[in-house]
């Protein structure tokens, strides 16, 4: 008999497997997510908020929403203004579609790739996903919430639910903030990512 001493992350279905490599990342990005929070420069709240602010209120970490998404890329697709909280304009473009089987439910999300970033090179290769889903204005805000990609590299590509964060004005209303294309609406819940910002006590 012997032991594995590395663990490695695998695939259910569309479903990565709970591994100690993929749990350790999406806490990276709930402490990282906290810090900019925290942080005058860049935190969405305003600054009265911010010398209160403890932590943001996160769902449990299930990797059962960390899903392999089969990725479709669709080149020839005419630029469009995504709607905003505001009058701004934001020009965007639909990437590709991802489609994957979650909650027994067959989902397909349009991915986006703004085209006002798409020239800075550190966005060179970001994509945008907005969606809403069954716990809009319950325990998650009721605007849907984001999650930022990265253009994928093969017929795949990995959608972390457990990322899922606000949009700013979820925290103040001096932002102005796309609204999920009726499109991306899931008819599912996702008890995954950020939860509404008002449900922590902590930042009382």
């Amino acid at each position: 008999m012997f032991r594995l001493s590395v663990l490695f992350v695998f695939f259910i279905g569309n479903i990565v497997a709970q591994d100690s490599t993929t749990v350790k990342r999406i806490l990276s990005f709930q402490e990282k997510l906290n810090k900019d929070f925290t942080t005058e420069e860049i935190s969405p709240l305003p600054s009265k908020a911010i010398k209160n602010f403890k932590t943001l209120d996160f769902f449990e970490i299930d990797t059962s929403f960390c899903i392999r998404a089969k990725f479709i890329r669709t080149p020839h697709e005419t630029p469009f203004i995504m709607k905003t909280t505001t009058g701004r304009e934001p020009l965007y473009v639909k990437y590709g579609e991802a489609h994957f089987v979650l909650q027994e439910k067959k989902c397909v999300l349009m991915i986006y790739e703004n085209q006002g970033l798409k020239t800075q090179p550190e966005y060179e290769d970001y994509l945008f996903l907005p969606f809403t889903d069954l716990t809009n204005g319950k325990s998650s805000y009721n605007g849907g919430r984001f999650i930022d990609l990265k253009t994928p590299k093969d017929g795949f590509i990995l959608i972390d639910f457990n990322t899922a964060y606000n949009p700013y004005c979820a925290y103040n209303d001096r932002y102005s903030c796309p609204i999920p294309p009726e499109e991306n609406n899931l008819d599912i819940k996702i008890l995954a990512g950020v939860k509404k910002y008002d449900k922590h006590p902590e930042n009382k």
